[in-house]
């Protein structure tokens, strides 16, 4: 296998031999191929594509490329959720601990912030003390005691989806799908689930934006699934504007516990209970989606869920005091205020532009290694469909740096559309396919 002729087998459109991918990534993970060739076949394989044979060994290549977990000491149909990435989606920082709650076991191996989207595992380390490092082992034994464990992809678990996780956020090839469905299915099948709910995201704030690309993507995942013999189900939801009205990594963690609380804004619980809801089927742990919405009521109205999350975040070395006391997590120095230009409604927000915002802010990384503010974002004091009066604020920016301040703020404003007549609510779960 030479990597020069692979490369530019692609680029041409033709199919590549599966031993032939098997080899290439199995070099790749060794270090043998390097980054420079990896993201030329990456965008050779975003502009051609995989066919299914390809797709199938890319994403076993990927899986292979190291341990592959077995949880079966732990009773109980383990089934984890994964979103495809959006702006305000802390739904697995809620949905972890409210599953495990109602009695279903939740390993889930997260991922940092991609592109303009934000990341699980920046959200958890914004939690002092939390912990997303931690062994195999640990992880396990977490799993079975806790019910839950949420880390970041170790050195031995998909180490070459790893690599290329990195890789893809700085080389314009993160929205592409093979790359993603791969990339999604081989560390979740890695992680020792036996079934998937998958949050597929279709919007302004989705990397899959037109609804055909969304669906087109949850088939391909639930194929491959299926191929690898996984109960797997999928639900496309809205992500035309961003979920709740936090966006910022401590700032979702508050949004998150009020969640578990039953005070967070309305389209944020109804995507996570939703979710939730196919867990617990998947699960075993209801009939229908109804009882297991019953069942995840009764865990918010008795606390037994904001218990499991204070739980789940001791078991992995943080400090529980922050999901009572907002305080202990990261402060922004300040405030500032995105003003309204007139009178009338929000009719649209281009909600990647929001993610972009933060991103500048110093919420999301614009390299792989820069660092993260777990302080710094945006509460959304007004959403589409929402009246608004001239001068009156729309978003509030918490910041520490003056530097990005005005950029951002300006930012915000382009990507705030106003109109005399508010638009027809979109649906937020668009569609559910298994």
């Amino acid at each position: 296998m030479r990597p020069y002729e692979l490369i530019k087998s692609k680029r041409e459109g033709r199919a590549l031999d599966p031993q032939d991918i098997r080899e290439f990534i199995a070099a790749y993970t060794r270090g043998d191929v390097p980054d420079y060739q990896m993201s030329a076949m990456c965008m050779a394989v975003f502009f051609r594509g995989l066919n299914s044979g390809e797709l199938g060994a890319w994403t076993q290549a990927m899986l292979e490329s190291g341990e592959v977990l077995d949880l079966s000491e732990t009773p109980g149909v383990k089934v984890d959720k994964h979103s495809t990435g959006g702006v305000g989606d802390k739904v697995s920082l809620s949905l972890a601990p409210l599953a495990a709650a109602c009695g279903v076991p939740v390993p889930m191996i997260s991922g940092r912030g991609l592109g303009h989207t934000g990341g699980t595992l920046d959200k958890l380390e914004s939690i002092p003390g939390f912990r997303v490092d931690l062994s195999v082992a640990d992880y396990r034994r977490l799993v079975r005691e806790v019910g839950a464990c949420l880390i970041g992809q170790t050195a031995t678990l998909a180490p070459a989806d790893k690599k290329l996780y990195a890789l893809r956020d700085v080389t314009a090839t993160v929205d592409c799908l093979p790359l993603i469905a791969s990339s999604i299915m081989s560390k979740k099948l890695a992680e020792g689930i036996d079934a998937l709910v998958l949050d597929v995201k279709t919007g302004s704030g989705a990397f899959m934006k037109r609804l055909e690309d969304s669906r087109a993507l949850a088939k391909t995942m639930i194929g491959i699934g299926t191929a690898m013999k996984r109960k797997v189900t999928a639900l496309i939801t809205d992500m035309d504007q961003p979920l709740g009205r936090a966006v910022g990594n401590a700032l979702e963690v508050i949004e998150a516990v009020d969640m578990l609380r039953g005070q967070a804004p309305e389209d944020y619980t109804e995507v996570t209970l939703a979710l939730t809801a196919e867990m617990l089927v998947l699960g075993g742990k209801a009939a229908t989606a109804q009882q297991a919405r019953e069942q995840l009521k009764r865990a918010v109205d008795n606390g037994s869920a904001l218990r499991k999350l204070k739980e789940i975040v001791q078991a992995q070395g943080g400090d529980p005091r922050a999901i009572d006391d907002s305080s202990r997590l990261p402060q922004a120095r300040a405030t500032s205020d995105v003003l309204a230009p007139s009178h009338g409604f929000v009719t649209g927000i281009d909600t990647e532009g929001v993610g972009l915002a933060a991103v500048a802010l110093g919420a999301g990384r614009q390299r792989v290694d820069s660092l993260i503010d777990p302080a710094v974002g945006f509460t959304l004091l007004r959403k589409v469909g929402e009246p608004v009066k001239a001068g009156e604020p729309v978003v509030r920016v918490h910041y520490n740096n003056e530097g990005p301040l005005k950029d951002v703020k300006e930012r915000l404003l382009a990507a705030y559309r106003f109109g005399p007549q508010a638009p027809a609510p979109r649906p937020l779960i668009v569609e559910r396919l298994e």
